[in-house]
């Protein structure tokens, strides 16, 4: 019998219902002993489970209903679990940590057919091989999965980079945003169908749990799907109080998504909040977060266009044989569970926080936050983890520096100053225009108690432009301040603000 394993909760005895004389659907219950003394069905699985059709008794009469006592389990799709690594893939792996030129080849070896994009590789093979996960004495987990977003213009071969990944890594869980729904990408609560007993259905991420969830078009992915993500990304559970079900799922994965533009191109001059549909505190918890332009370049172009030509011609093959990339990643994730930072290390990841956060300061802005601090120590902690040290060097931490300066550069830069101000592109709010918006706020405040109906239009414009805000910008506040409820209009041209003293 062909089945799929769907849910933790169905782990208990096969059942199926009959209809006339022929068994027509098969609920996928597994027996528990079986399951966990083989110690190998996950949900998400495709199994054949092998074993003996029998027939549900209820005192002297027949229920209808059959079950299959479970004698074995085949897998139908290669898994982890299949994987066996041998003493010659050992020395093979152990050959490729010591290479000198190992991260350029693991590199090569991503979407090798894509041309370019070498800082997105390099973020994705160090998300393949992850960070350090830890448990501190009062029971609190600090993941050390990396989360990595794409977003850019169509066309840039974003999907073909996440289909590359999902053939590369030992465990991985394929979805789009345009199919999340029903499951969608956490949980669900379902009826059976067959005994109408309500049960937790698994999600892409929960299927994920010890592997890599990719995503695709996050974009599309329903609210409160998006809504859903934010403890599965940080947390790395899932919370469910449904139905009478009250649940923890583990989704201990990494997550690479993609996601396009609202209105089809990326304007590098506009924070990415404002381009694209997925909400600032989901944005916020991606480790790194790559923009990628169709950008028109004579010289660019005609190396893409060589490398088109030759994917559909003579396409290139990975460095690293894929079955052997597979065993390298389960061996470094098994065998390298904890890592040491010498002083050097960690003073230039430190250097370069503080450095960041001393300019913001000088600046009033944030360029950088904790979150961004802690994505560097996992990011170099898995570059040690490809070399199969338990030390993390100073060139690791360059390395992690490099890709976090990289993706600040790409989202972070206020177009207005030139400033890195992490604010811009998480909420698309700049410290510059908070200042304007603190401006405007109080030229009402000074001027609505002199006017029966609040402070005009045209006096707030005029107030606003002796304070170096023009016209337009000042417009665009007062839209945005009432668009939150910062400030009303009692009538047409007038403003009051709320809660006023």
């Amino acid at each position: 019998m062909v089945a799929s394993l769907k849910t933790p909760r169905q782990v208990t005895t096969l059942l199926a219902q009959p209809m006339r004389t022929i068994i027509y659907f098969f609920v996928i219950k597994v027996n528990y002993f079986l399951i966990s003394s083989l110690n190998c069905v996950l949900p998400g699985d495709k199994i054949i489970v092998n074993g003996i059709l029998r027939e549900v008794v209820s005192g002297n009469r027949s229920r209808g209903q059959f079950y299959i006592e479970a004698n074995s389990i085949e897998f139908l799709e290669e898994d982890i679990r299949d994987i066996s690594i041998t003493p010659e893939d050992v020395e093979r792996i152990k050959e490729l940590a010591e290479d000198q030129g190992i991260y350029e080849k693991l590199v090569r070896s991503v979407a090798p057919n894509v041309y370019g994009h070498e800082d997105v590789k390099l973020a994705i093979v160090l998300q393949l091989f992850g960070g350090i996960s830890k448990e501190l004495p009062d029971g609190t987990r600090i993941r050390g999965d990396i989360h990595i977003l794409l977003i850019g213009d169509p066309s840039t071969a974003k999907s073909q980079i996440l289909r590359s990944v999902y053939r590369i890594a030992p465990r991985a869980v394929f979805n789009t945003g345009t199919r999340s729904s029903g499951v969608g990408l956490t949980c669900s609560v379902v009826r059976d169908e067959v005994d109408g007993r309500w049960t937790l259905e698994a999600g892409t991420l929960v299927l994920a749990d010890g592997g890599i969830a990719l995503i695709d078009e996050l974009e599309k992915a329903g609210k409160e799907d998006r809504n859903a993500l934010l403890e599965p990304l940080e947390q790395q559970t899932v919370t469910v109080s449904k139905a009478g079900i009250n649940a923890i799922l583990n989704a201990r994965c990494a997550v690479l998504a993609s996601a396009n533009p609202k209105y089809g191109r990326f304007n590098r001059y506009e924070s990415i909040v404002e381009q694209i549909n997925i909400e600032p505190p989901l944005l916020s918890r991606f480790d790194l977060i790559f923009t990628i332009f169709d950008k028109p370049d004579e010289t660019n172009d005609g190396l893409i266009a060589d490398a088109v030509f030759k994917a559909h011609t003579k396409p290139s093959k990975p460095v690293i044989d894929l079955l052997l990339l597979k065993k390298y990643i389960i061996y470094a994730r098994e065998n390298i569970k904890e890592i040491r930072w010498t002083e050097e290390a960690w003073n230039v990841i430190k250097d370069f926080y503080v450095g960041l956060r001393k300019i913001g300061k000088d600046q009033n802005s944030i360029p950088i936050t904790v979150r961004q601090l802690e994505a560097m120590i996992r990011l170099a902690e898995a570059s040690a983890r490809i070399r199969l040290s338990d030390e993390v060097s100073v060139e690791d931490a360059k390395r992690a520096v490099k890709l976090m300066k990289k993706c600040l550069e790409n989202i972070a830069i206020d177009p207005e100053t030139g400033n890195i101000d992490i604010d811009y592109a998480f909420s698309g709010t700049s410290a510059r225009e908070r200042d304007r918006i603190e401006i405007i706020k109080d030229i009402i405040r000074k001027l609505q108690d002199n006017y029966e109906r609040g402070a005009p239009l045209e006096e707030i414009l005029e107030r606003a432009k002796e304070q170096g805000i023009d016209y337009d910008k000042a417009l665009n506040i007062l839209s945005k301040l009432k668009e939150f409820g910062d400030i009303y209009s009692p009538s047409p041209g007038r403003f009051r603000v709320y809660n006023a003293r």
